[in-house]
C-alpha cells in the first residue's frame, strides 16, 4: 500500500493508524492540488491509499475504515455492540461531517467567497473561530472522561482527533483549553509512534 500525505493534513491521522496497525505500507509526500497528483487523486486533496493492482481510493474515514477492516487482529475499532459502534460511529461521523468542515474558513477562506479583498477574507477567518470553538467543544462532550477518544482503549480516533485538533493552535483557544480534549491529546502524544510520524511528516 501507498498514503499520499502532505505535512499537517489529516492524512497524517492515517498514516499513524496504519503503523498501529502493523501494516506494509510506504507514503509518499504529495504536492496539494498539482496537476501532477490530480492523475493519482482528481480532487487533489489528500489522503489517498493506493491499495495495489492501480486501485487508488480517498476520504479519511473510509480509509481509516478500511484499515480497521483489513486488521480486524488489532482492536482498533469499536467494541461489538451495537451500542458501542454507535458511540464509536457518531464520534467518526462529527468528525468528518462537523469538525473537519469547521476549520474551512480558516483555511480556505477564498473557497467560501468571490471577493479577493484581503478584508473580507480575514473576516471569515475570524469568523470561523466560532465554529471551530462549537466543534471542539462537542468534541470535548463527546470524548467524556476515558483516557481515549473511545471509551478506555487506543483506536484509530485517537490518531484522527490527535492531528485534527492541533490545526486550534491557529485560533485563539487552542486544543489545551478543553479539559477532555487536552487529558486524551497528552496521552497520545506520548505514544512513540505518533512522536516518530509527526516528527517525520513535516521533513
Amino acid at each position: 500500500m501507498k498514503l499520499y500525505y502532505a505535512p499537517g493534513t489529516c492524512a497524517v491521522a492515517c498514516w499513524i493508524a496504519l503503523e498501529w496497525a502493523g501494516a506494509d505500507y510506504e507514503v509518499e509526500k504529495v504536492q496539494l492540488g498539482t496537476d501532477e497528483y490530480r492523475k493519482i487523486n482528481p480532487l487533489g486533496a489528500v489522503p489517498a491509499l493506493d491499495i495495489g493492482e492501480g486501485i487508488v481510493r480517498s476520504e479519511l474515514a473510509a480509509i481509516l475504515r478500511y484499515i480497521l477492516n483489513k486488521y480486524p487482529e488489532k482492536d482498533l475499532g469499536a467494541d461489538e455492540s451495537a451500542e458501542d459502534k454507535f458511540q464509536f460511529d457518531e464520534i467518526m461521523a462529527f468528525m468528518t461531517g462537523d469538525f473537519h468542515p469547521s476549520f474551512k474558513g480558516l483555511f480556505a477562506a477564498k473557497s467560501l467567497t468571490t471577493s479577493t479583498d484581503e478584508k473580507e477574507l480575514e473576516n471569515i477567518k475570524k469568523a470561523s473561530f466560532a465554529a471551530i470553538d462549537s466543534a471542539m467543544t462537542n468534541l470535548d462532550r463527546l470524548i467524556g472522561d476515558g483516557d481515549y477518544v473511545y471509551k478506555n482503549k487506543k483506536t484509530v480516533l485517537d490518531a484522527y482527533v490527535y492531528v485534527l485538533t492541533r490545526w486550534s493552535e491557529l485560533t485563539p483557544k487552542s486544543w489545551k483549553e478543553y479539559p477532555n480534549i487536552k487529558r486524551v491529546s497528552e496521552k497520545i502524544e506520548k505514544d512513540e509512534v505518533v512522536q516518530e510520524i509527526m516528527k517525520k511528516s513535516q521533513e
